[in-house]
This record gives structure tokens, sequence and C-alpha cells, in this order.
């Protein structure tokens, strides 16, 4: 699934908030506390444990960036992965607005992908996949505008990458 929205901020702020992972509970609601695991600036091999608040309480997930891309005249890009599961995905590219009316804005896409394991899953995958779809989506939809708000309002104090 792929999700995508242009933030009416610079491709160089959009990176700042998106790299700085101690700064995600203020914006994201559903984010209670984030543990940054590795030392040094945002790249790949970064590791954080983020713990969400949802209805069956609080999860905590380790997460992993896997690949990080800079791309001149181009943009960025991102891979993160639930660490040591290899059960999902999400890879977001940041792509600089040059023309039309959001002109200096970042586009930013971002794809999920899960990968079920065990015939269980699969067969769950299989009679829920659509509606667990519409509901992934609706709720990255809700990160990106909630993404895009910390950029324009300048919710971060610097951490780029």
């Amino acid at each position: 699934m792929e999700v995508t929205r242009v933030i009416p901020a610079p491709l160089d702020r959009v990176w700042e908030v998106f790299t700085d992972l101690a700064r995600r509970p203020a914006w994201l609601s559903d984010v209670e506390s984030v543990e940054v695991l590795t030392p040094g600036p945002f790249g790949a091999g970064t590791r954080w444990r983020e713990t969400r608040v949802g209805p069956d309480g609080p999860a905590v997930e380790e997460l992993v960036v896997t690949a990080v891309a800079t791309v001149e005249d181009v943009g960025r890009s991102c891979t993160i992965e639930l660490a040591d599961t290899g059960t999902g995905q999400m890879t977001y590219v940041f792509v600089p607005v040059e023309i039309g009316s959001q002109r200096g804005g970042t586009a930013v896409a971002v794809t999920a992908e899960a990968r079920p394991h065990g015939l269980t899953h699969l067969l769950l995958a299989f009679f829920v996949g659509t509606f667990a779809a519409r509901t992934a989506e609706g709720a990255l939809r809700e990160e990106l505008d909630a993404f895009a708000a910390a950029c324009v309002a300048g919710e971060t104090a610097g951490n780029a990458a």
C-alpha cells in the first residue's frame, strides 16, 4: 500500500523532522515514548524502540533503518523495518516539488509492505486483507498529516542527517 502527501515545507526541513526520533512523541499522538538504541547520526543501522498506545494498551516495537539514500536532484529515501522479525517494512521517499502551486514543498510517499509468515497468517491476510489495508491506509494518512503539521509548525529543534 502507498500513501502520498505534499508537505508545504522544504526537503531539508522535512528530513530534519523525520530524522529527529526523540521528538516523535511530540507530533505523533499514539507514540508514547521513543528510546534511541544506537548512538550517532540517523542513517542505515539506526535502531530505536517505540512505545505506541493502542486499543489493547501499549505496544512496543523495535525499528531499524535498513537503507538511506540521497539522490542529487531527486530527493531522499529511507527504509525502516521491524527489527529482527522481517515481517514488514516502510519505505519513505522525499521529493522536492519544483513546479506548480505547491512549489517549494516536499512530496512524501510512504510504501508499507507486510510479509505474513506461516499458513495461519496467509489465511488471515486473505480473509481480512482488504479491511486491514483500509485501516492501515487511514493510519498512514493520519501519521503523514501529523508529520506535515510538525514540519510546518517547527516542532523539532534540529537533528538533520
